[in-house]
């Protein structure tokens, strides 16, 4: 079977798909959406239910891109889309801020993605002071720099989406440390992370591996305006490699 859980490689590149948010007049919602994603996109209106249609419109283009099938036989298990569900074996990860969706897949292996403009978070001190461990405050705010802040927050949400969890109460489950140290709580001792700029955002993936890799991004172009699921054609891209680091088992 094309692109099945079969062919997961430990030392594969994550893929992450990124597209840019769909504009314009309000529009019936596609059929291809399921009736989970119906009943939510109907909650919404103007800019924030094109932005849910354009990243369900981005997940069916990634599960095809990587299954190596059509993006209109493809759609993700119900609820939250972290798998697919056709066709199977695709672990998937979701993010998507201010006109740009993104979202990163993997064969039978945990990933996690997030995406955030590269100047948001001017109150990030305040983050850091509640939420940030006493080691992290202490190498922030000497940095005292919001895009450092930026990349130690992305690596967090990424690793909490990777390994499943929520933000609350989970937020030092994963320590960064001066240089980018990374100290995580899970067990296993291949988590990998990568952290990158593309088209003006910061993109952190999380993912397990035996090394760290850069992963492949690909920009499509953005949807057409009645979310017909064609085929889209990737569009150039500039981005800029940050760094790689494995996430080493913090001490109990």
């Amino acid at each position: 079977m094309a692109g099945s859980s079969n062919d997961f490689s430990p030392d594969a590149r994550p893929s992450v798909w990124l597209c840019h948010q769909t504009d314009g007049p309000e529009t019936a919602h596609p059929n291809w959406l399921s009736d989970y994603e119906r009943q939510t996109a109907s909650k919404f209106s103007g800019p924030r239910e094109r932005e849910y249609l354009s990243s369900r419109w981005l997940i069916r283009q990634a599960i095809g891109k990587s299954a190596k099938v059509s993006p209109e036989l493809c759609c993700p298990v119900s609820g939250r889309p972290n798998a697919s569900g056709t066709p199977e074996g695709w672990q998937l990860s979701l993010s998507h801020s201010q006109g740009l969706s993104a979202c990163a897949t993997r064969a039978g292996s945990p990933i996690g993605l997030d995406l955030e403009p590269c100047q948001r978070h001017a109150q990030w001190q305040k983050v850091v002071k509640r939420w940030f461990s006493p080691v992290e405050q202490e190498w922030l705010f000497r940095e005292d720099d919001s895009n450092t802040f930026l990349k130690v927050w992305t690596l967090k949400e990424a690793w909490l989406k990777a390994t499943g969890r929520g933000i609350a109460g989970n937020l030092q489950t994963l320590e960064v440390r001066k240089n980018f140290e990374i100290y995580g709580d899970q067990p296993e001792q291949d988590w990998q992370a990568a952290c990158c700029y593309i088209e003006g955002y910061l993109v952190t993936v999380v993912y397990r591996g035996i090394r760290p890799v850069w992963p492949e991004l690909t920009l499509l172009e953005p949807p057409p305006h009645d979310f017909a699921l064609v085929d889209a054609e990737p569009m150039e891209a500039s981005w800029e490699p940050l760094f790689q680091r494995t996430i080493r088992r913090k001490s109990p």
